[in-house]
C-alpha cells in the first residue's frame, strides 16, 4: 500500500476493511476474530487513511459502518499519529475539515469526536486550517455547519478548554477570543442544539475563567437568566449547572445578583425534568460549602425546605424500589457487589472520618441531593429550621395509610439528615423521637424498616449520652434489639440498613454492649449463616467493629466458640485468590487485637495464611500462570495487616512463629514495593515488629533502617505521606529496642525530620506527632550524634512536643530532650522558652525518672541564668505556663 502523490484507497481494500467493519457492528458476530482481523490490517502505514475515508466520503456505506470506522479512527491516532508518514497525517486533517458540517448528525457527531482527539495532540500552533474552517462554520448561517463546528469546539473545550486560550504564531487573535463573541451569540439561537452547544462549551470556561469570558462576564450572565426557563430540558439543565460552578469557585461574581439567582434556583428544583431539578438542588449544598453568608438564603428556607421534601419522596421509577422486593432468597448479582478499598494500616492520630451514611444503592439522585442539601442547610442554620421543617415531618408521619408510606419513609429520613444540625433543639425531645421510630422497626414496608434503621443510627451518640436519663437504657435496649430484629430480616435491604446501623451504635456504646454480647453474638452468628455476599461483608464490619468496641471481653470461651468456628470454617472454605477473604481478613485483624493472648489457639493457620497470601501474590507479580493467580496487591495490604494485628493482639507470643517463617525477607521486599499502599502496611508491621521481637528483624536490619528512611526525604513525604508516616513511627520504635546499633542512620533521619517540624502546614497531625517522637527517641539513645545539631531544630521541636497528649511515646520524647540538653546544655540556651513551653504540656508525668530529670534540667538552667535572667526568662512566658512549671520545684 504505498503513497502516492495524492493518496487514494485501492477498491480492494475498501472493500475488505468495510466488509470486517459491516461485520464488526452486527450483533450475531465474532467479534474477538474480527477484532483480530482490523488489527492486522492497522499494521499497514496508510489504514487510518482508509477509515478516515470510508467516514468522510463512505456515501452508499451504512452511517453505523461510518460511525464505526471513526470511532477506531480516534483510538488508532491516540497512539499512531506522531509516527504516521507527513503526507498521511496531512490526508487525514484535510479529509476531517469539510465534513465538520456533514448533512447527517451522527456523521458530524463522530467527526468532531476524532477532530477533538486529533486536537489534543497537535493543539492549535499544529492546525491552524481547523480554527478557520472552525470560524468558517460558525459564521456561515448554515445549521448543519454551525452545529458541526460548535460539536467540535464543546468536545475541545470539554478535553483541553485552556488550549484555545494560548497565543499561537501566525494568529492574530487567541482562538477562545475569537469564538467568545460568537458562542455567546449563539445563546440566543432559534435551535436548541445551538443554545445547548453553546452554553455547554462558555460552562467548560468557569474554572479556567479565560479574559475572554471574564470581559464577557454580564453578557454571560444576562444570557443565563434568559435561558433560565428555556424550553428545553438539557439547556434548563446546563443553566443550573452554571450557577452551581460560579458559586463554587467564582462566587464573587454571583453576589449582585445572589437574590435572583436563588429565585430561578428555587423554581428549578420543582423542575418537571427530575435531571434539572437536580442540577439546580446542587446548588443549596455548593453555596453552604463556600461560606457564603447564610442570611442571603434565610429568606427562602420557608419555601426552600417544603421543596426539599418534596423531593425527597421516592419517585415512581426509583431503582430502590424494584431492590426493595428483593427477599433473602433472590442470589446476589455481580453487580451488586460494590468496589469495596482497603485502608491501609496508618498509625498515629485519626485522620480520616469514615462517614458511609449513603443507603443502598450508590445512585445519585434527587432524592439524595436533597436530603444531602437539607443536612448541610441544618448544619448551617440549626434549630431555626425546625418550625419549618416539624410540622410538615409531624403531618406525614400522622399518614399511616398503605397508600402513604413514601411520605411516611420521607419524614423519617428527614429526622435522619438533621440529626446532626439540628441536635440542641430536639435532643429534648429524643425520649418521643425515638419512642415513634421504634414501632417502625416492624413496619410492613421494607423500605420504611431499612431508613428507620438509618435514621437511628445517626442519633447513636446522643442515644449513648442519654443511657442515664430516665428510661434512657431502657431506650437504648429496644434500639439494640429493634437493629438485631432486623439484621435477621429477610429483606436483603433491610438486611444491610441495620448491619450499617449497627456497626455505627457499636461505635458509640463500646463497653456498654457487653453485657448484651451473648445476644448481639446469637443474632450476628445467626446472620452469618444465611446472609449472602453482599451482606456478608457489612456483617464482617459489624463484627470487627464489636471486636474493636468490646476488646478483651470477647476473650470468654462462651462467646468464641459462638462465633470463631464458623469464620474459621468460611476461612478454610475461601481460596487464596477469592476477594471475599479481603473483609474476613480485616475482620480477623479486628478480632486479633481485642482478644490478645486468647488468639493464640487461632494463630498458627492465620498466620501461616498471611505468609501463603504475601507469597502467591509477589510470585503472581512476576509470574501469574506459575502462581495460578492474577496479582492483586491487597491481598497483601490486608495480609500484612493482619499479621501487624497479630502481633499487637500476641505481643511476644508471635515470636515463635515469626522464627519459623520467612516473614522477615518477605517485609523487605514489601517495605521497598512501588505500591505506597503495600509499603504503608509493610512499615506499620515493620514497626509492630520492632515492639515485640526486634532479634528477628536483626539479620536485615540495616536494610530495613535505609528503606525506611528513604520514605521521609522530602518528594517522598509529597507522594505518599502515609508511608512517611508509618515509616518514621517505624524508625522510632525501632531505636528504642536496638539502641546504638542505629546509629548509621541517625543523621539521615534526623535531616528528614527537621523540615516536617519547621514547615507543618498542610502535613497531617499524625507525621508531625510521630516525627517529634522518633527525634526525641533517637535523641535519647544517640545523644552524642543529635545534640551538636539542637540549635537548628529546637524550638519547632518544642512547638510539636506541645502538641502530643501525655502517653509513653511522650515520655520516650522527652527523656532524648533531657538527654540532649545534657549532652549540650549551650546549644538550647537560645530556646529556652520554647523548652518551657513543652515541659508546661504535660498534664502530669507518670514516670518518677522523667519528672527528676525534668526538674534537674530546669533547675540546672535557674542556675546557669542566676535570679535576674531567670526572671527576665520567666516574664516572656504567659501566666498559666508560669504556674505549670512550679511542679517542677522552680
Amino acid at each position: 500500500m504505498a503513497a502516492p502523490a495524492i493518496w487514494q484507497p485501492q477498491e480492494q481494500g475498501l472493500h475488505e476493511i468495510c466488509t470486517l467493519l459491516e461485520a464488526h457492528i452486527s450483533p450475531n458476530s465474532d467479534q474477538a476474530r474480527i477484532w483480530q482481523q482490523l488489527q492486522q490490517y492497522s499494521q499497514f502505514p496508510d489504514f487510518n487513511n482508509y477509515l478516515v475515508f470510508i467516514l468522510t466520503r463512505g456515501e452508499g456505506k451504512s452511517i453505523e459502518a461510518r460511525q464505526a470506522a471513526g470511532l477506531l479512527l480516534k483510538n488508532n491516532l491516540r497512539t499512531t499519529f506522531s509516527s504516521m508518514p507527513p503526507p498521511f497525517q496531512h490526508y487525514v486533517r484535510s479529509e476531517l475539515l469539510p465534513c465538520i458540517g456533514a448533512t447527517n448528525r451522527a456523521i458530524r457527531s463522530t467527526v468532531g469526536t476524532v477532530i477533538s482527539v486529533l486536537f489534543q495532540i497537535v493543539r492549535v500552533a499544529g492546525w491552524i486550517e481547523l480554527f478557520q474552517a472552525l470560524h468558517k462554520c460558525l459564521d456561515s448561517n448554515d445549521l448543519d455547519h454551525m452545529e458541526g463546528a460548535m460539536d467540535a469546539i464543546y468536545k475541545i473545550c470539554e478535553d483541553v478548554p485552556e488550549e484555545l486560550d494560548v497565543d499561537v504564531p501566525g494568529l492574530s487573535e487567541r482562538p477562545i477570543n475569537v469564538f467568545m463573541p460568537r458562542i455567546l451569540q449563539f445563546f440566543q439561537s432559534p435551535h436548541a442544539t445551538l443554545r445547548k452547544l453553546s452554553l455547554g462549551c462558555v460552562n467548560q470556561y468557569i474554572v479556567v475563567m479565560p479574559s475572554a469570558l471574564y470581559m464577557s462576564m454580564d453578557q454571560y450572565i444576562q444570557g443565563l437568566f434568559n435561558l433560565a426557563k428555556d424550553p428545553s430540558a438539557d439547556v434548563r439543565k446546563l443553566v443550573c449547572s452554571a450557577w452551581v460552578q460560579l458559586i463554587e469557585v467564582r462566587p464573587s461574581i454571583l453576589e449582585p445578583h445572589l437574590k435572583n439567582v436563588t429565585e430561578l434556583i428555587l423554581q428549578a428544583n420543582k423542575d418537571s425534568d427530575d435531571e434539572v431539578a437536580l442540577e439546580a438542588c446542587e446548588f443549596w449544598s455548593a453555596y453552604c460549602d463556600v461560606s457564603m453568608p447564610p442570611e442571603g438564603l434565610r429568606e427562602f428556607l420557608p419555601r426552600l425546605i417544603p421543596t426539599l421534601l418534596s423531593n425527597m419522596v421516592y419517585a415512581d421509577d426509583d431503582e430502590s424500589l424494584d431492590d426493595a422486593e428483593e427477599d433473602e432468597s433472590f442470589p446476589d448479582r455481580d453487580q451488586d457487589l460494590k468496589p469495596r478499598f482497603h485502608a491501609s494500616r496508618l498509625h498515629g492520630s485519626e485522620t480520616g472520618d469514615d462517614d458511609d451514611d449513603d443507603d443502598a444503592v450508590n445512585v445519585w439522585n434527587l432524592r439524595k441531593c436533597s436530603a444531602a442539601g437539607l443536612d448541610v442547610l441544618s448544619n448551617v442554620f440549626g434549630d431555626s429550621i425546625l418550625p419549618t421543617l416539624m410540622p410538615l415531618i409531624e403531618q406525614n408521619l400522622v399518614r399511616t395509610d398503605d397508600d402513604s408510606w413514601k411520605e411516611r419513609e420521607t419524614a423519617v429520613l428527614c429526622l435522619g439528615a438533621i440529626a446532626e444540625g439540628c441536635i440542641s433543639g430536639l435532643y429534648p425531645h429524643l425520649p418521643q423521637i425515638v419512642a415513634f421510630l421504634i414501632p417502625l422497626f416492624d413496619d410492613k414496608f421494607p423500605l420504611i424498616r431499612s431508613i428507620t434503621c438509618w435514621t437511628l443510627s445517626r442519633y447513636s451518640k446522643f442515644i449513648v449520652q442519654s443511657l442515664d436519663h430516665p428510661n434512657g437504657r431502657e431506650q437504648f435496649d429496644k434500639i439494640l434489639m429493634g437493629l438485631l430484629r432486623r439484621i435477621l430480616d429477610t429483606n436483603k435491604r433491610v438486611q444491610e440498613a441495620a448491619c450499617s446501623a449497627f456497626a455505627t451504635l457499636e461505635e458509640e456504646a463500646s463497653e456498654e454492649l457487653v453485657p448484651h454480647l451473648e445476644v448481639i453474638l446469637q443474632h450476628l452468628m445467626c446472620a452469618y449463616g444465611k446472609y449472602q455476599r453482599r451482606n456478608l461483608r457489612i456483617l464482617y464490619d459489624a463484627l470487627g467493629t464489636l471486636a474493636d468496641a468490646v476488646g478483651a471481653e470477647l476473650n470468654q470461651a462462651k462467646y468464641l466458640d459462638v462465633f470463631m468456628p464458623p469464620l474459621i470454617t468460611k476461612w478454610q472454605q475461601l481460596s487464596n485468590s477469592d476477594k471475599d477473604l479481603f473483609p474476613l481478613l480485616e475482620c480477623f485483624t479486628s478480632i486479633a487485637q481485642a482478644l490478645g493472648p486468647g488468639f493464640a489457639q487461632f494463630a498458627e493457620p492465620v498466620f501461616q495464611r498471611c505468609i501463603n497470601l504475601i507469597q502467591s501474590q509477589q510470585l503472581a507479580k512476576i509470574d501469574p500462570t506459575a502462581a495460578g493467580a492474577v496479582y492483586d496487591r491487597e491481598f497483601i495490604v490486608c495480609s500484612l495487616d493482619l499479621l501487624s494485628g497479630l502481633a499487637e493482639g500476641l505481643g511476644a507470643g508471635i515470636e515463635s512463629l515469626v522464627a519459623q517463617s520467612s516473614l522477615r525477607d518477605l517485609l523487605l521486599q514489601c517495605c521497598m514495593d512501588e505500591a505506597a499502599d503495600v509499603r504503608q502496611s509493610a512499615l506499620a508491621l515493620l514497626g509492630d515488629l520492632s515492639r515485640v521481637c526486634p532479634i528477628h528483624l536483626h539479620p536485615r536490619l540495616q536494610e530495613f533502617l535505609t528503606v525506611a528512611a528513604k520514605q521521609l526525604n522530602p518528594q517522598s513525604v509529597k507522594d505518599a505521606v502515609s508511608v512517611a508516616n508509618n515509616a518514621c513511627w517505624a524508625i522510632g520504635e525501632l531505636a528504642i529496642k536496638i539502641g546504638k546499633e542505629i546509629a548509621p542512620v541517625v543523621i539521615t533521619v534526623v535531616s528528614c525530620l527537621v523540615p516536617i517540624l519547621k514547615s507543618p502546614e498542610g502535613l497531617n497531625k499524625s507525621l508531625i506527632e510521630n516525627s517529634a517522637i522518633t527525634l526525641g527517641r533517637l535523641s535519647w539513645v544517640c545523644p552524642d550524634i543529635v545534640a551538636p545539631h539542637m540549635e537548628h531544630f529546637m524550638q519547632a521541636w518544642c512547638n510539636a512536643l506541645c502538641m502530643i497528649r501525655d502517653d509513653f511515646e511522650k515520655e520516650d520524647a522527652f527523656h532524648g530532650l533531657c538527654a540532649m540538653v545534657a549532652a549540650n546544655p549551650t546549644g538550647a540556651a537560645g530556646s529556652l522558652a520554647y523548652i518551657f513551653q513543652a515541659c508546661a504540656s504535660w498534664t502530669e508525668i507518670k514516670s518518677e525518672g522523667l519528672h527528676n530529670e525534668v526538674c534537674q534540667i530546669l533547675n540546672g538552667y535557674k542556675q546557669l541564668l542566676g535570679n535576674g535572667g531567670w526572671e527576665q526568662c520567666m516574664a516572656t512566658l504567659q501566666q498559666d505556663v508560669v504556674q505549670k512549671l512550679a511542679r517542677y520545684g522552680v
